[in-house]
């Protein structure tokens, strides 16, 4: 299978990235991908060095008659999102990725792919091993823990870079190129309660909400996809409403940047209203699923009899805890006035966990404006203090400002039209990039944000277009050899 992904055009750059997928590096435990890294580097002769928070920066100098031109930063980060459908087998923390081609596009099998952003970081790599490629004195970054708190971002201290151009390879659209991006906050709610013995006369049921398509959580939370938490919320409050369901256990979503997919709970309900029970779940999926027909095709709301839980929520807590996440605000909250069909600020109930007495939800709250993003996590914060909940704000990172007086915009902008004979797309983008962050520090560096098309990021459905990695890559050579002179 990877086999025929070194095959691809542009091969320099598709089998450094079969030789990067073939390392896990999952978010938090990137410690084999920083070795990987760090041995590349020495084994090309360049200068290459760890930072104390794990960040690698790979250091090539200029090729003959680019002396001139302005040093620049190519910048990735070595992380990524680990997703996999419910019925793949698959460990992460052990296992390559295991790509496919299908047609115009590369696949994983039942996983996320890695491109996000293990394209960029294998067309630096690509960059640094060439012989051929015109280009100015490189630093070549790579971060780590971009996807779950930014901390390689975060960690790098001012000083260490050289550079006056940032390229950071991070977007998913080809015909993109970014000068903005949303800050971002995590939401997280928890509270303890206690179980009560479930009474004999109870039944129990396994509810599974699946089939759904996930998603990045800032590139597609404007496109109406369903959130397997809250879905799982409104059968869960109509099953109580009804019938007095008590909820045992829920378990849903998985990361805080993932739009959830899929969602299980256990619940108990008087076995007098078994029958009744029964129709109603099948005329909710169906009402679910006729709503959701066309951005969820694939949904599957399944209700199945088990052994009777031998324990059950507190029935206070359960109420206040389904009515907080349906009042929960979800999806877009506000679109930009500044600019045309940009998501301003969003959240994502990403997880929902409730277990052995207790309660964790978490949230992860976008937006390109300060204030904004705190409104809407403030207004998170009074939903779940309602219900009991303790609220605490981690990982708060900022937006990055577009700046559309970038001397490197304006190279990339013209060298896109010559070289496509169309305008590109300039554009601030409602995912997190690690550009606002490492503007703190590096305040008066120019950045910019590109890479190839990228569908379904941070899903078992993420795939690459062939076609548009070469575009992409052949752009690449084209901005490297007509940066700006000092």
């Amino acid at each position: 299978m990877n086999s025929e992904i070194r095959e691809l055009e542009p091969k320099a750059l598709w089998n450094k990235f079969a030789d990067l997928n073939a390392v896990p590096r999952p978010s938090k435990k990137e410690e084999r991908v920083i070795a990987f890294m760090k041995d590349f580097g020495k084994k090309l002769g360049l200068q290459t060095i760890e930072d104390k928070v794990g960040n690698v920066i790979i250091n090539k100098p200029a090729t003959n008659g680019m002396e001139d031109r302005k040093p620049i930063v190519m910048q990735s980060h070595l992380d990524m999102v680990h997703q996999k459908n419910n019925d793949t087998k698959f460990d992460f923390d052990e296992q390559g990725i295991e790509m496919y081609v299908d047609g115009d596009w590369v696949r994983a099998k039942g996983t996320t792919l890695g491109a996000d952003n293990g394209l960029g970081v294998a067309t630096i790599m690509a960059v640094l091993e060439s012989d051929d490629i015109e280009h100015p004195a490189i630093e070549a970054l790579f971060t780590i823990d971009e996807e779950t708190g930014m901390t390689g971002a975060m960690g790098l201290e001012s000083g260490l870079l050289h550079g006056e151009i940032l390229l950071n390879l991070d977007t998913e659209e080809d015909d993109e190129i970014g000068v903005g991006c949303a800050g971002g906050i995590d939401v997280t709610a928890t509270r303890s309660y206690n179980e009560e013995e479930t009474p004999e006369f109870k039944i129990g049921y396994r509810i599974t909400v699946k089939g759904l398509n996930g998603g990045h959580s800032g590139m597609d939370i404007h496109k109406g996809l369903g959130n397997a938490n809250k879905l799982m919320n409104r059968i869960l409050f109509d099953g109580f409403e009804n019938f007095g369901l008590r909820i045992s256990e829920i378990d849903g979503g998985s990361l805080r940047n993932a739009i959830p997919r899929e969602s299980n709970a256990i619940v108990a309900i008087d076995a007098m209203h078994e029958e009744a029970f029964g129709l109603e779940m099948k005329e909710m999926a169906e009402t679910i699923k006729t709503e959701m027909k066309i951005m969820e095709p694939n949904l599957k709301i399944e209700v199945s009899k088990i052994e009777t839980p031998k324990h059950i929520m507190d029935l206070g807590v359960q109420e206040g805890l389904t009515r907080a996440i349906y009042a929960a605000h979800n999806g877009v909250y506000r679109m930009s006035a500044e600019i045309t069909d940009l998501v301003e600020t969003s959240n994502n109930i990403a997880r929902v966990i409730v277990k052995e007495g207790h309660i964790k939800i978490g949230c992860l709250t976008r937006s390109s404006v300060e204030s904004s993003k705190l409104d809407l996590a403030n207004s998170l914060r009074s939903t779940f203090e309602l219900t009991g909940c303790e609220v605490e704000f981690r990982g708060d990172y900022p937006g990055w400002k577009p700046n559309m007086d970038s001397a490197i915009l304006k190279v990339m902008a013209k060298l896109y039209k010559e070289m496509n004979g169309k305008k590109a797309h300039v554009a601030a983008c409602h995912a997190g990039l690690e550009c606002g962050i490492l503007a703190q520090n590096y305040p008066d560096m120019d950045m910019i944000s590109f890479g190839p098309n990228i569908k379904g990021a941070h899903s078992p459905d993420e795939r690459a277009q062939i076609s548009s990695v070469l575009k992409y890559w052949k752009f690449v050579l084209e901005i490297l050899k007509n940066i700006p002179k000092k």
